[in-house]
């Protein structure tokens, strides 16, 4: 006998440990089953579950689970990121808690730190997946740098570099000057902030009294200053193009160039050139041969490059200085306030320093081309598709891939230098001294290349790495390509793109595969961020995160993973509240009740059983609902419309089975011939053995434990089970639009009784107009039905008008005629409703005001703005339903 409540830490626990322990998740690599596979994105080692998580791998859990069961050998492919900068800070950070700095300790022991905190703290987030239910192959877990990840990296590092697709160069790199290591454009985090704009006299050589303003933003920069640019259609400054200026404080000579880099309406017109420290400046500086200046160390304070007087000053004292010293020297011309952007390292909160230094590079235009075309060409397909065109901007526009970090933990760059600087790449160190010793006629002292990989460098390569590559593995002849990655558009570039370059390029073996059998996946689908219920993004800043761990302490795991798909509306933010986690709990204890009314009125699973040979109309029609919810929910989660999926299930088991059904079937149940009871036991049992089959992807935990107690088994398990095939035989037309007429009018009788504030109690007599043959047969089989379910005192046909005092409804040809009169007050009735409706065309007003204000619109953060629409549509719904309510009283 089921439990009077439904107690999810009873369950959850028991079944996982289960599932994992038999076996439950694993793909086999010699089954003959068609592979179906996804890559999990995988997490940092350093993280703990946050919603994000929760949401990426509900979907994808969800995916998988039901792909097993429709047969398919379902690899969910896990593991962890070592994650390098945000490892080595929280390593450090421990470290400067006991007074130890890494350079102190040295490099290998400072690696052995790193290891043994991995060791110690790297499963967390791996045990809080397990939490949520993930069905993972837990067996094939990796990391990226355990040793044939490892392998892997070196070898695309080594080949890549021998094909020219790898290169040193000395580029400008966005440097934090607090970590101490080149960072990805993908790293910086763009700041609004009220700062100044200085415009400064550059004095012209040789011309008495003659300058050229230039304005800007950043006059600590001034110190590498190496050219003035000007438009070439810019009138005012003509005569300057090829001239000199004179750096006051420096005394360096600056070309005056002629580049449409330089905008005549922004500041003076006249932009100063520092090609080593703004990236603008960099192209500049090419294009016209101007020297590149360095005038920063790491720490971003000034070096050796620039005057005495500024070694060692900080960015701030540094630009303080300098204006001070212009001025006095005549040289500033005026100050205005200017609002811009900074840049700052998403990591360390620095501002970000654009720095002349010698990095590896990818060269991503070159490898970006296939992974271009195949998008093209729809042998990877991008769901929603409107990030197909943000794909395609950035791949098209994409720049040389920086893959060198100035740090320890990672994957150290397999390069070695020479005495003389010749570079020697190569998988080993004694390949590196061989390959040198053949170079030189002799062997050499090699110095290997301290720097590490990029962390992405080394996720990019995961859909093939941990099926085995470079070696030819079975599993990665059978589950490479995958069938869908899941993720979030916040790494579309970071992680999405590199992976379509690496694996494009690597599996495709220089075109000995074609395109569409490289792609690292068909499907990507990309979902939306997780919100808090006003839609503002979730930060502890905030203190608006939601933890969901606590949630499912709270709640339970299926009512968090339930509410996750039902909001995972395709393009749209999902805003999450703690209330609707709490109602879709109540969804689990409705479906737990309701087999629980099964099991005591005596509806027990028969093998036997055949639904399509029902006679009951109610169990014809309850069977109709089922195939056709499973035919939704089926083509819902192949094309990852996870909410309509999720609400599918909700309609059908909260509203048909659970309310409708159940009602229906308690007459029958309780008072009918036994043939007619024993059928509906049996369609009641079959049903709900159905739903929770199809509940299984999104509610796990709740669907084995009903699946375990509601019948014998045998020992199977839910997971394992086949997805109910119920086609068009399944399906009784005549059987489902007869009953959902029943529902239809109880519903539409109910719902005026709730619009007029008729008393629960007050019994109402309802009369037809109009009625057709079909309608008259139906109200013949089902009016005593229906007199009972919407609580009327009789029900009759009548050929007269509607009388004074009574409101009318229609349902297809005939008019539903419910007499109120003298069951509440229609004068009392008809003003609250004309208050009611005044005050929410008020309300409308006002919203629709603000909205029109194009300041307001523009300045307001965006989830205060979305608020606004969605007050505004609730507020437009509302009205609708009060004027169709007074509508009805107008004649009444």
């Amino acid at each position: 006998m089921l439990d009077k409540a439904y107690r999810p830490s009873d369950v959850e626990a028991k079944h996982y440990e289960r599932w994992e322990r038999e076996g439950a998740f694993r793909a086999d690599a010699r089954a003959q089953k068609r592979p179906y596979t996804i890559m999990m994105p995988p997490p940092n080692v350093t993280g703990s579950l946050h919603m994000g998580h929760a949401l990426t791998f509900t979907l994808q859990d969800i995916l998988i689970r039901y792909h097993r069961m429709r047969g398919r050998d379902a690899l969910w492919q896990p593991g962890t990121d070592h994650a390098g900068i945000a490892t080595q800070m929280v390593v450090e950070r421990r470290m400067e808690a006991k007074g130890e700095t890494r350079y102190g300790l040295g490099r290998a022991k400072f690696l052995e730190r790193v290891w043994e905190w991995k060791a110690e703290s790297g499963g967390t987030i791996l045990r809080q997946l397990r939490r949520l239910g993930a069905s993972a192959d837990w067996s094939r877990e990796r990391f990226t740098m355990d040793e044939g990840l490892s392998l892997a990296v070196r070898k695309v590092f080594v080949d890549l570099y021998k094909q020219g697709l790898i290169y040193r160069d000395k580029r400008l790199v966005n440097w934090d000057p607090k970590l101490h290591t080149a960072i990805s454009d993908l790293e910086v985090q763009s700041r609004e902030v009220k700062g100044k704009l200085w415009h400064f006299k550059y004095p012209i050589e040789g011309a008495k009294d003659l300058f050229i303003t230039v304005a800007t933003t950043r006059p600590e920069t001034m110190l590498g200053d190496t050219g003035v640019a000007v438009h070439p259609e810019d009138e005012r400054y003509r005569e300057f193009v090829g001239r000199t200026a004179i750096q006051p404080i420096t005394g360096r000579r600056l070309r005056i160039v002629a580049d449409l880099h330089a905008d005549p309406a922004q500041g003076s017109g006249a932009v100063k050139i520092t090609p080593a420290h703004d990236f603008n400046d960099f192209e500049v500086g090419k294009r016209h041969g101007l020297e590149m200046v360095n005038i920063f160390d790491r720490n971003a304070h000034v070096n050796e490059n620039a005057p005495a007087a500024y070694l060692r000053l900080s960015r701030e004292a540094a630009r303080a200085k300098i204006v001070a010293e212009m001025e006095a020297l005549g040289f500033l011309d005026k100050v205005e306030d200017h609002a811009m952007m900074l840049p700052y390292g998403d990591r360390s909160g620095v501002v970000v320093e654009p720095w002349l230094t010698d990095q590896w590079f990818v060269n991503a235009k070159k490898l970006a081309e296939p992974a271009i075309e195949a998008v093209k060409r729809g042998h990877t397909r991008i769901v929603p598709a409107q990030w197909e065109t943000v794909y395609f901007e950035w791949m098209n526009n994409i720049q040389p891939w920086c893959v060198s970090r100035q740090i320890w933990w990672g994957h150290q760059v397999p390069a070695w230098y020479a005495p003389d600087g010749m570079i020697f790449v190569e998988m080993t160190e004694a390949e590196a001294y061989a390959a040198a010793e053949r170079h030189f006629g002799h062997a050499v002292e090699l110095k290997r290349d301290e720097d590490v990989l990029d962390t992405w460098f080394s996720s990019a390569l995961w859909p093939f790495s941990t099926l085995g590559w470079p070696a030819a593995t079975p599993e990665l002849a059978r589950y490479y390509p995958g069938d869908v990655l899941v993720t979030g558009f916040d790494i579309l570039f970071f992680w999405v793109a590199r992976m379509m370059m690496m694996g494009i390029h690597f599996m495709g073996e220089a075109g000995a595969k074609p395109l569409g059998e490289s792609v690292p996946f068909r499907d990507v689908y990309i979902h939306a961020l997780v919100r808090d219920e006003r839609g503002q993004k979730m930060s502890k800043s905030k203190g608006n995160v939601m933890d969901p761990v606590d949630l499912i302490e709270s709640y339970g795991c299926d009512a968090l993973r339930f509410t996750l798909a039902a909001l995972a509306a395709q393009g749209r933010d999902i805003k999450l509240s703690e209330g609707r986690i709490e109602g879709n709990r109540n969804f689990c204890t409705k479906l737990w009740n309701a087999a629980r009314f099964a099991e005591m009125n005596g509806c027990a699973l028969d093998p036997s059983f055949d639904p399509r040979q029902a006679k009951e109309t109610i169990n014809r029609w309850i069977v109709s609902e089922l195939a056709e919810t499973g035919q939704r929910v089926a083509a819902a989660l192949e094309e990852y419309k996870f909410n309509d999926a999720a609400n599918a299930l909700y309609r059908f088991t909260w509203n048909l089975f659970c309310d409708w059904y159940i009602e229906l079937a308690k007459p029958i149940l309780t008072g009918a011939a036994a043939v007619a009871q024993a059928e509906t036991r049996a369609t009641a049992a079959w049903v709900l053995d159905r739903l929770i089959h199809y509940l299984h992807p999104l509610v796990p935990f709740i669907t084995e434990e009903l699946y375990e107690q509601t019948a014998p088994r045998g020992g199977t398990r839910l997971i394992a089970a086949s997805w109910p095939e119920l086609g068009a035989d399944y399906v009784d037309a005549a059987a489902r639009d007869e009953i959902n007429w029943v529902v239809r009018v109880v519903s539409e009788i109910r719902s005026v009784r709730a619009e007029m504030n008729v008393p629960p109690a007050a019994l109402v007599a309802l009369e037809v107009a109009g009625a057709g043959p079909a309608t008259k047969t139906r109200l013949g089989a089902y009016g005593e039905l229906v007199q009972r379910l919407a609580r009327l005192s009789g029900v009759s046909h009548t050929t007269r008008a509607a009388s004074k005092g009574a409101v009318q409804i229609l349902v297809d040809e005939a008019t539903l005629i419910l007499p109120l009169a003298g069951v509440i007050d229609l004068e009392k009735e008809r003003g609250r409703l004309e208050k009611e409706l005044a005050r929410l065309e008020g309300e409308i007003g006002k919203i629709e005001k603000k909205l029109a204000n194009a300041d307001f619109v523009a300045r307001a953060p965006e989830e205060v703005v979305e608020e606004q629409r969605e007050r505004l549509q609730e507020a437009a719904a509302a009205r609708s339903k009060l004027a169709e309510a007074l509508e009805r009283l107008a004649g009444a």
